[in-house]
Formats: structure tokens, C-alpha cells, sequence
């Protein structure tokens, strides 16, 4: 029996070893940043079973065969769909401004479309603005809207946006509302998500979270995107989810949270709407592709009429996209930088890239919210600022709620706004959408929103910051081991 005993013991133990050297094999054979890879053999090797767990989990980009099959399968129809597109010259740039002309290039070689020109496009600064533009929208529909958020929240003006929507399918109009399963538990666990199917709106439970999926698909991937489209023609998009601040995380002790959105109006709808058709395929198998523009689709003129690109990421979309559009705005600054984000963790290039930016006499300036709703990222973020400081970039810390807002603006012509926030989780996991304008105009707009962040913000001293507590450094190094996961 003590030899039956014994043979088994080595026997799990042979298995356990085996087990640790699959695992940091398949970490080692994977493409990855070396400081993700040395994160995740660290914790591995220290936490083993924790740790293998762990990476099962959340350490590899498993979409899940059945959605992974689908993105597969819904390339040639959109391929076919975006040839057709491409005959409709009239709505393509031809000519960029200097700065931006890298960034469009880029998109274009990548994407396969170019900038979209003749679009009308409108910064709304507050919830209360957004919501009231939004009702009045949906209340004017005709054919079809289509929504994704990351978070809906019932409660105040959200209720609102819910009553217009299905009023809208009531009376006919063909409305279908994608939420990410994580990001609106509250949603789905109210009678709101009852009350929209009876009123006939589609409504899809994306990337759903199970824990009989845990080792299937990556249950930290997520529909992070937030479109509002409306009869093909009007377009909404940013960094605003779809809630009233003044009944959202009220108990986080951050404040309110401060968001950015874009409305537009021009055929930028439509390329926003085929990233709408691939993310809706993906989950629900049904193709929904928009109608190509049609030729009274630019009421705008050229001059008067903003050109926009629409990057979009996420498994089935081009890969490290938004990635290299930021490395390529950053070092195509040549006076001004201005970066807003609630979460910054970035990459070691993209670091390396603000840094420089700033070292070869680039005005840069990176604004934060100085209260934070994630204790990791707030950390972690702090791990950065040294070497920020250090290359003479500005640091503003916002002080009147969540700074929830994420823009880039290079030399006041070239704008990004959208989804992404600058971390590990939006530049190289979550579904995002951002909008890249080459347009001195919107630029001086945006210009003045981030004005008015930095006059509400307080600016970090580099001296005051080099003296602060020795067990604050210890803390952010720890965070910043993590970095590379978060």
C-alpha cells in the first residue's frame, strides 16, 4: 500500500512540475512583450497554482471558437462590402494636413478604407448635453438605430434614453442594443432588459460571463465600444457610457464622472457602421451590413466638412491598431500634445515615445483624474510619473470628479477621441473604437475642453513628488509589476 501511495504521490507531483513547464513553455513560445512575459512567469513561479489559473484565464487573447469562427467567416462578405464602398469616391480624402497625413496613412494601409471627409461633427461636453441630443435623435428616427455600450445603468436621464428607444420600436423603427455583459450586470439584473425586449427592441448580451467559460474564452475581454447609430446617416461616439453620473458610482468617493462624445453627421455613419455589422456578427451570427452611401449623403462641403477616420480594435479587427495610431500621433507632434485618460498604464513604446516627444521640445501635457475608481491603476499609473517629470512632460491631476474623458491632440489639427484609454487593457484586448479628425477647427474646440480640464486640474510639482514617502514608492512598484496585466 506505502509503495501504491508513494507512486501516486510522484505521480502528481510529476504532473504538477509537468504542468508549470507547459505553461511557461506556451508563455515563452507566444509573441509578447517581455515584461508581460517576466509578469506572468513571476507570478507563475511564485503562486503556481494561482498562477496557472490565472493564465488560463486571462493570460491569452481566446475569443472563443464559435465567435472566433465567425470572424473568420464574415471577412469576404465585408471585404466584398468595403470594394463596393470604395467606388463611391466623392466621400474619400485626398489630401491631409502634415501632421496628420502619417496617422491617415497608416489607417488606410491597414484598414483598407481612407478618411471620410464631409462630415458635420459636434463636441458635447456633458451628460445632460449628450442625452438631450440623443432623445431628440431617437424621437426623430426613421428606419433603424443600433447601440453599443459597455455600461447602460438604469437611473435619471438613462431611464429617458430607454423611453425614447422604445417608443422608436413601436412605432416601427428597427432598433437593436448591444451591452457588454460585465460592464452592465446592473442592467441586465433590472426589469429594464424585460421591458425593451417586450417593447420589441433586439437586445444582445455580449460577450456573456460564465464561469463554465472561464477556461473556453478570455472572461476579461470585453465590448468596450460606445456607437450610437441612427438611419445610416448620424453617428455617435466617445468615452461616455450610458448613464447619469448623478446615479452612477455614487459611493466610489471619486466624484462624477467627466466624459467627451462626438456627434456626427456624414458618411463617417457608415464606416462606423460596418465596425457596428462585424461586433453584431460576431456575437449573434447575423449579418446586418450597412447600405452604401448614396450620392446626396454629403450635404457638407469639403471646406466646411470634417475629415474624419474611424480606427476600431479587438480580435477580428487589424491587430495593435490603436497601438501604432498613437505611437504614430505622438511622434508626429511638433509643437503641442495634449493627452486625456482615466487609466494610464502605457506600453514601454508609447512611454518612450510621450518622453521623447517631450525631450526634442514638444509642449506636452498628460491629464489624470487625481482620485481614481481602479486602486490598481491609480498605482500603477504613479509608477510613470518620475520619468515623465523627469523628460519635462506636465502632469495635471484633475480634481472636480473622474476625469473619464480619452483625447490626443497634436499641434491643434490633430484630434483623437473615442474609447481607448491608455493602458494594456484598451491597446491590446478590448473591442475600441476611436476617431482620428484632421481639422484645425475641431481641433481648437477640443483645445478648449481640455482648457478647461487643466484649469479644473492641479499641476503636479516634480520636486514636491520626488520627496514623497518612501513606503508610496515601494506601493507603486509593486502596482507597476503588474502593469503589464492590467
Amino acid at each position: 500500500m506505502s509503495t501504491f501511495f508513494t507512486f501516486v504521490s510522484w505521480l502528481l507531483l510529476f504532473g504538477y512540475w509537468l504542468l508549470i513547464a507547459g505553461v511557461t513553455l506556451r508563455i515563452l513560445m507566444k509573441r509578447r512583450a517581455v515584461t508581460s512575459a517576466m509578469a506572468w512567469l513571476l507570478i507563475i513561479f511564485i503562486l503556481p497554482l494561482v498562477g496557472i489559473i490565472a493564465y488560463l484565464s486571462f493570460g491569452e487573447l481566446h475569443l472563443g471558437k464559435r465567435r472566433a469562427e465567425r470572424a473568420r467567416t464574415m471577412w469576404p462578405s465585408t471585404a466584398k462590402w468595403l470594394s463596393e464602398l470604395k467606388q463611391s469616391h466623392h466621400i474619400f480624402a485626398t489630401e491631409y494636413s502634415d501632421v496628420a497625413r502619417s496617422l491617415f496613412q497608416l489607417c488606410e494601409n491597414r484598414q483598407g478604407v481612407a478618411g471620410v471627409r464631409g462630415n458635420q461633427l459636434q463636441l458635447l461636453t456633458s451628460a445632460e448635453e449628450t442625452m438631450a441630443a440623443l432623445i431628440r435623435d431617437i424621437q426623430l428616427a426613421r428606419h433603424n438605430i443600433e447601440m453599443v455600450f459597455y455600461i447602460w445603468h438604469p437611473g435619471g436621464l438613462a431611464d429617458e434614453v430607454a423611453e425614447s428607444l422604445m417608443a422608436a420600436s413601436r412605432r416601427g423603427v428597427h432598433c437593436r442594443l448591444m451591452l457588454d455583459s460585465a460592464g452592465s450586470v446592473t442592467f441586465f439584473r433590472s426589469p429594464m432588459a424585460a421591458m425593451m425586449r417586450n417593447a420589441g427592441v433586439d437586445v444582445v448580451e455580449a460577450l456573456q460571463v460564465s464561469l463554465l467559460r472561464v477556461f473556453l474564452r478570455r472572461m476579461d475581454l470585453r465590448q468596450h465600444r460606445k456607437v450610437v447609430l441612427i438611419d445610416n446617416y448620424i453617428a455617435y461616439t466617445g468615452s461616455m457610457n450610458l448613464v447619469d453620473p448623478r446615479f452612477f458610482k455614487q459611493d466610489a468617493g471619486v466624484g462624477q464622472w467627466v466624459d467627451l462624445m462626438a456627434r456626427m453627421e456624414g458618411p463617417i455613419a457608415t464606416t462606423m457602421g460596418i465596425v457596428y455589422a462585424c461586433d453584431w456578427e460576431i456575437e449573434t451570427g447575423k449579418r446586418i451590413l450597412p447600405p452604401a452611401p448614396d450620392g446626396n449623403i454629403m450635404p457638407f462641403e469639403q471646406e466646411s466638412g470634417h475629415t474624419i477616420q474611424v480606427i476600431a480594435s479587438g480580435p477580428g479587427f487589424p491587430e495593435d491598431m490603436i497601438h501604432q495610431a498613437l505611437l504614430t500621433a505622438v511622434y508626429s507632434a511638433r509643437e503641442q500634445l495634449i493627452m486625456t485618460t482615466p487609466y494610464f498604464v502605457p506600453s514601454d513604446d508609447l512611454l518612450h515615445a510621450i518622453c521623447t516627444a517631450a525631450l526634442r521640445g514638444v509642449d506636452v501635457s498628460i491629464i489624470v483624474p487625481r482620485h481614481n475608481d481602479s486602486l490598481l491603476v491609480g498605482w500603477a499609473s504613479r509608477a510613470f510619473f518620475t520619468e515623465l517629470l523627469e523628460a519635462g512632460v506636465k502632469i495635471y491631476q484633475f480634481e472636480s470628479g473622474l476625469l473619464h474623458t480619452k483625447s490626443v491632440l497634436v499641434d491643434g489639427q490633430l484630434s483623437l477621441i473615442g474609447t481607448v484609454n491608455l493602458d494594456m487593457r484598451s491597446l491590446w484586448l478590448n473591442f475600441e473604437i476611436t476617431l482620428v479628425i484632421d481639422d484645425a477647427g475641431f481641433g481648437g474646440d477640443l483645445s478648449h475642453v481640455q482648457d478647461d480640464y487643466i484649469a479644473r486640474s492641479r499641476l503636479l510639482d516634480a520636486r514636491r513628488w520626488s520627496q514623497r514617502a518612501w513606503w508610496q514608492r515601494i506601493v507603486e512598484r509593486l502596482f507597476y509589476f503588474f502593469s503589464p496585466l492590467l
